[in-house]
């Protein structure tokens, strides 16, 4: 297993770097991170020797005491050793096993190993290499059963769960699910040290909070930080609102417990945010309430289940707000319906904004998924939709997200100048609808202006403009003469609909 580094845009998986048998498994370096006690500060006026001096202290800061937590909950936090095989070119081997590709002995290994066949082509060049890789994990209930990222045991063909007190078990995968990153293990074992779960929903921004795992490989390392956010969504396609926390997580750390103040588990480490794929202050740790839900379903079933609506769904900015007449940039904005799916049996259409699910805010477009894929399929949720300027209410019966996986639209947030839409249209050809599979539509021949920088482009088809159907051209004309600051344009493009907002004032 390799770590997942992505750049300064995206995520890196925090776990241990793989290696081919003979390469390095731990990085040679190691990072620390001080914790200060807060100063007692007092404030003393000075009087006259007859008077008696008054001083005005500070209330005492009451700090965690990290020590007893880690002390009682420790033992139950394990390192997790993977193993398994991968498919790579003789270039990738090369890299994984630390060997240059350019290096005579490299080119005389390739040539020994692949014989006749690596003389074939690229195709035939691959060959499966060992992969190795560690985690962390901690025990839930006394008869083995343990919570761990599923990323740190993906494709793994052996898992070895080695415990505080040197013990070590093969552990069995009972399940995983990659839509919320959580893998559930059983070891062969009995009267094991477990931890406390708590809850999410009570903890609080600026809380104290201590991770316990295996950062490079080095077993039972204790970092310690606050929560910095709830519920931040990310652009992973995941169903998890995460904890955002400032606690230092680094490889090796992922699935290990995020603990509270009073020792109990809130949180999964699972990913960071790195420029250098390494920690750099932000980190985020899955919700303890979502790892048990999963972890429920997996132990009676051993597969998990998230309900899906059918919909591709973008974020509202302050262009799209203005377009659709919102008081606030807030909610999902509905690019496309699938058609037969759960959000088109209950009427909703291209350029709803949906505000609220079941009652609960839908600040983010990435709050919807979260929201969405931890209700079961076949249950019934209420949907608060912007339409027209306008509240209004609909109900779903979710569908099964295993049956197909809804679609996040991106839609280019570049900002416009004041000025005309700069769009030259013209009506589609029979052919062209036929292709497009559309009923109606403008095919945008130029751009120009406003639209150009937005990032509209020729070929593009435009499907509604202000939720309004691009019927004709003067349709159009006549919707965005009477827009105030921008207007929102449907346009679909390579088969996805995507909204873009087009700032004319």
């Amino acid at each position: 297993m390799t770590t997942r580094t992505i750049s300064t845009k995206a995520l890196v998986i925090a776990m241990a770097s793989a290696g081919v048998i003979g390469a390095v498994g731990a990085g040679a370096y190691s990072s620390a991170r001080a914790v200060s006690a807060p100063q007692t500060v007092a404030s003393v006026t000075t009087v006259s020797d007859t008077a008696a001096p008054a001083t005005l202290a500070a209330p005492l800061v009451s700090m965690p005491d990290f020590s007893t937590i880690t002390s009682r909950d420790g033992p139950a936090v394990v390192n997790i050793s993977v193993s398994g095989t991968k498919k790579a070119s003789n270039e990738e081997s090369d890299a994984i096993a630390g060997m240059d590709p350019d290096d005579p002995m490299a080119q005389l290994f390739r040539h020994f190993q692949g014989g006749a066949q690596g003389r074939r082509g690229q195709q035939q060049q691959q060959r499966e290499v060992p992969t190795r890789g560690q985690g962390s994990g901690f025990i839930v209930s006394a008869d083995g059963i343990i919570l761990t990222n599923a990323h740190v045991v993906k494709d793994a063909k052996d898992v070895t769960v080695k415990l505080t007190d040197r013990r070590e078990y093969r552990a069995k995968v009972l399940g995983s699910d990659a839509k919320t990153d959580i893998a559930v293990l059983k070891i062969e074992a009995k009267n094991l040290p477990t931890v406390a779960l708590g809850s999410t929903k009570q903890l609080k921004v600026g809380e104290w909070v201590l991770a316990i795992g295996s950062p490079f490989g080095f077993e039972n390392t204790v970092t310690a930080g606050v929560v910095s956010a709830k519920g931040r969504s990310l652009p992973d396609d995941s169903y998890v609102p995460f904890i955002q926390t400032d606690v230092a997580i680094n490889p090796g750390n992922s699935g290990g417990p995020l603990l509270n103040s009073r020792g109990e588990v809130v949180g999964i480490n699972s990913q960071i945010y790195s420029r250098s794929g390494g920690y750099q202050g932000v980190s985020f740790a899955i919700p303890i309430d979502v790892a048990i839900q999963v972890k429920d379903q997996i132990v009676a079933t051993g597969k998990a289940t998230h309900g899906r609506l059918g919909v591709a769904v973008q974020e509202v900015n302050q262009a799209f707000a203005d377009s659709f007449k919102l008081d606030k940039p807030e909610g999902a904005l509905v690019s496309n319906v699938e058609k037969g799916g759960p959000a088109d049996k209950a009427g909703l259409r291209s350029g709803d904004v949906i505000r609220k699910v079941d009652g609960q805010a839908i600040v983010s477009s990435g709050d919807l998924p979260a929201v969405i894929g931890q209700s079961r399929p076949g249950s019934t949720v209420t949907l608060e939709i912007w339409r027209g300027g306008a509240r209004s209410e609909f109900t779903a019966k979710l569908g099964d997200a295993m049956e197909k996986t809804p679609v996040v639209a991106s839609a280019d947030d570049a900002d416009a100048s004041q000025g005309k839409l700069g769009l030259a249209l013209r009506p589609l050809q029979p052919q062209e609808r036929r292709e497009a599979k559309v009923d109606i539509g403008l095919l945008i021949e130029d751009t120009g202006g406003p639209s150009a920088r937005a990032g509209v482009q020729a070929g593009d088809v435009l499907l509604a403009i202000n939720g309004t159907p691009a019927k004709s051209i003067e349709q159009v004309r006549e919707v965005a003469s009477h827009a105030d600051k921008s207007v929102a344009l449907l346009i679909l493009r390579d088969g996805e609909r995507i909204f873009v907002p087009v700032r004319i004032g």
